[in-house]
């Protein structure tokens, strides 16, 4: 009897915003935990450019993102909070619209998803 192929995931990603207060910081800690490629600007418009590629985590089944800290970022710079959303939501938008999952989870500071 042979063993059945292990059937394709998505991709998932955690990215940890303990620590992290600032848009610049969020940004800095996308570019690390995410592993965005070199040309990775550090600004709003190149984190949306890079979240509608993502050539270098592969050709999964789709994504997962899961977002670990987001409430106390979200406390402490409620419109960078604001604004990363809006870019995660958008990149969600793309690819379902294009037949690939992209699901982000926001964990909150108990651990609760």
């Amino acid at each position: 009897m042979t063993t059945p192929a292990p059937r394709p995931r998505p991709y998932t990603a955690v990215l940890h915003l303990d620590g992290v207060s600032d848009k610049a910081a969020f940004l800095d800690r996308c570019a690390r935990d995410l592993r965005l490629p070199d040309w990775f600007g550090r600004n709003w418009d190149a984190l949306a450019d890079c979240l509608t590629d993502l050539s270098w985590w592969g050709e999964p089944t789709g994504y997962l993102l899961r977002v670990q800290g987001w409430a106390a970022f979200r406390a402490a710079d409620p419109a960078a909070a604001e604004t990363a959303a809006e870019i995660l939501t958008e990149a969600a938008d793309y690819w379902t619209r294009n037949g690939t999952p992209f699901t982000v989870v926001y964990d909150t500071e108990d651990g609760e998803t």
